[in-house]
């Protein structure tokens, strides 16, 4: 990780690098009046556009998932980036040099080496290609050819072959300036008797690469019977290759795993190969390792923990595969998606099984067919004697417990009766309840319960100044979900309030700043006006509008709040005339309403304390209800001129 980019650098980089040809490179925008322009959003399917940019704000919003930011906001979903890989990246792309605040570490040579180890595994994956070539390699093509895969194949997934000899790659890097220190850390060579020599030695090669697309290490295929390696040998861990960080083909599948929220997990570079040829673009594989919690982080942003999403494991039927899929149910609760296994015929893997009975029976293979719990609690039970009662008590104890970690209660009492039918006991309840018994335990003993929906929040800003009421409230910070009603007029005003606050400031500002979160009935709106005053105010973005708005974005508490910042930001206005006289009256009705409510809030509590108010707090309150009517009468007849 580098070091923090200084903040004027990051803002030259917005100013920089236009929205609009930022995401045109990813889909096909057309206007959509307004100054914006709109197209299919790339981050969920659908078949009308609801995805909208304004290159004027610099931002983008999907009206029908709910993402929305600024361009590298855009970058780091679409290309699953962090923020200072998106800012180095967009800053080459600008020819912007970018500054790293002092205290921290000097990136310079840290980024100076990454960049020379991805170069250097560039220029290799190069060399092997033009080696698959030459009379060596026959070998390697025979191996492709007699796996289904031609010339145009091996070509797409960029496969090539490392020739026999000892330093031929070693000297070929050399030549292209590249020192033996670079060479031993990228993992290409390793260290010989008389100096670095070929790590991957006769061998086909599949290049590895990260979700940018860059390559970061090689698989490397044993070909020849005197090879006395592995069958297969991997880059060893470096600065820039960490294999349980990587998945094979994932640059490949990115953008259809997220777009069809689904992901097909196999087990080697020729099934990744298999499939993909066969239509399921979406097949990733693990290198070298277990699938596990890092290659899940991986999969949930592309899935973008859609609750529809699906993740299908490919695993052989043997022992060895059946234990892989138990390793995965593990941790099947960390995925937000479904999961699945898929078992070919004859335990055959999808490039045998494309062999054999070509490319329709793969795409058959991996159509959802039999839940991962399912298939992990049948190798439970399997494992036990059901003929006997003591054989049934085990098999419940030990599937029980995987039951118990079900998150959502229904689904859980759903798989507890299957269970009970697995392991052959008629009371169905009582599966149920010994289910439902070791979900308690669990979370009494070490079950977080924080709640890390969309509902759970941390202690939020507070809103420190009173509007009408003149009392001081905290606004929501975490709404869970919109809950608006613009049929309600409250709601509708508010909104083109906060539209108006983001859009067009000059029209509401300085008004606008002495409104309280209080003066917004809709939970989501009050956040929204706490997030403009947390960034300066409406009168903050009187100067650079785009600085504005991202203050605004930055002072977002969580996900939902900052998507309903964009959605606001981007959304055409209602009346037809956007002036003065429509920003004033959208001012008079939210403050009117809330001087109302609040009359009534006074007037309702002397209601119900009838004569237990004391004489003073009585005539506070009759005093503080007639300066109320006062000024509500004042703008109902003075409009805008009595706020």
């Amino acid at each position: 990780m580098a070091g923090r980019i200084n903040d004027d650098d990051v803002k030259a980089v917005r100013d920089a690098v236009p929205i609009d040809s930022v995401v045109s490179e990813y889909l096909q925008l057309r206007n959509a009046g307004g100054g914006n322009l709109k197209g299919l959003c790339p981050f969920h399917d659908e078949k009308s556009p609801s995805f909208q940019v304004s290159p004027g704000k610099g931002l983008f919003h999907c009206f029908g998932c709910q993402e929305g930011g600024d361009t590298i906001a855009f970058v780091m979903k679409i290309d699953h980036l962090s923020f200072s890989e998106t800012v180095e990246r967009l800053a080459a792309k600008a020819g912007i040099t970018l500054r790293y605040e002092e205290g921290g570490y000097n990136p310079s040579h840290q980024r100076g080496e990454r960049i020379r180890l991805i170069e250097a595994h560039q220029a290799a994956a190069e060399f092997y290609v033009h080696q698959l070539e030459s009379p060596e390699a026959e070998i390697g093509r025979k191996f492709l050819a007699e796996r289904g895969f031609d010339q145009d194949a091996a070509t797409h997934f960029r496969v090539g072959y490392s020739p026999a000899g000892w330093d031929h790659l070693t000297r070929y890097l050399r030549g292209k300036g590249f020192s033996d220190k670079e060479l031993i850390t990228s993992g290409l060579s390793q260290d010989g008797r008389r100096g670095p020599i070929d790590r991957f030695r006769g061998r086909l090669m599949w290049p590895i690469s990260d979700t940018a697309g860059e390559i970061v290490g090689f698989g490397a295929r044993k070909l020849r019977d005197d090879d006395n390696g592995p069958k297969y040998l991997n880059t060893p861990e470096t600065p820039v290759y960490k294999k349980s960080q990587v998945l094979y083909g994932i640059d490949l599948a990115k953008k259809d795993i997220a777009k069809a929220s689904r992901a097909v997990v196999v087990e080697g570079y020729t099934d990744v190969m298999a499939c993909h040829l066969a239509g399921v673009t979406t097949a990733i594989a693990t290198c070298g390792t277990a699938f596990g919690n890092d290659h899940i982080k991986i999969l949930r942003r592309l899935l973008m923990d859609n609750g529809s999403a699906r993740v299908i494991f490919t695993f052989d039927g043997d022992s060895a595969g059946q234990k892989a899929a138990l390793r995965a149910f593990e941790d099947d609760q960390k995925f937000a998606a479904e999961t699945y296994i898929a078992i070919a015929p004859d335990s055959m893997d999808p490039c045998d099984l494309r062999l054999a009975k070509g490319d329709d029976a793969v795409r058959d293979l991996v159509e959802p067919r039999t839940p991962l719990f399912e298939f992990a609690l049948r190798q439970i039970v399997g494992r036990y004697d059901l003929e006997i009662p003591a054989g049934r008590a085990a098999a419940l104890d030990e599937a029980a417990a995987v039951v118990a970690k079900i998150k959502t209660s229904s689904v859980q009492r759903e798989v507890a009766v299957q269970l009970a039918g697995l392991v052959g006991i008629l009371d169905q309840e009582f599966v149920v309840h010994r289910v439902a018994q070791l979900a308690r335990w669990a979370r009494d003993k070490g079950g977080d319960g924080r709640g890390e929906g969309r509902g759970g929040r941390g202690p939020g800003p507070q809103d420190r100044r009173g509007g009408a009421s003149h009392q001081a409230v905290q606004a929501p910070t975490a709404p869970s979900g919109p809950a608006l009603n613009l049929r309600s007029p409250a709601h509708r005003t508010e909104r083109e309030l906060l539209k108006l606050a983001l859009q067009k400031p000059a029209l509401v500002s300085p008004a606008f700043d002495a409104y309280g979160a209080d003066e917004f009935t809709a939970p989501p709106y009050a956040a929204v006006r706490q997030c403009i005053e947390e960034a300066g105010g409406a009168e903050r973005g009187l100067g650079d509008n785009r600085e504005y708005l991202v203050a605004v974005m930055d002072a977002a508490p969580n996900n939902t709040v900052r998507s309903l910042v964009t959605e606001l930001a981007v959304e055409v206005f209602m009346g037809r005339t956007i002036d003065e006289t429509y920003a004033g009256m959208q001012l008079v009705h939210v403050r009117l309403r809330a001087v109302d409510r609040r009359i009534n809030e006074v007037q309702g509590s002397l209601a119900r304390l009838g004569s237990n108010v004391a004489p003073d707090d009585l005539a506070a309150a009759q005093n503080e209800v007639w300066v109320l009517q006062q000024y509500a009468q004042s703008l109902r007849a003075k409009g805008a001129d009595a706020l």
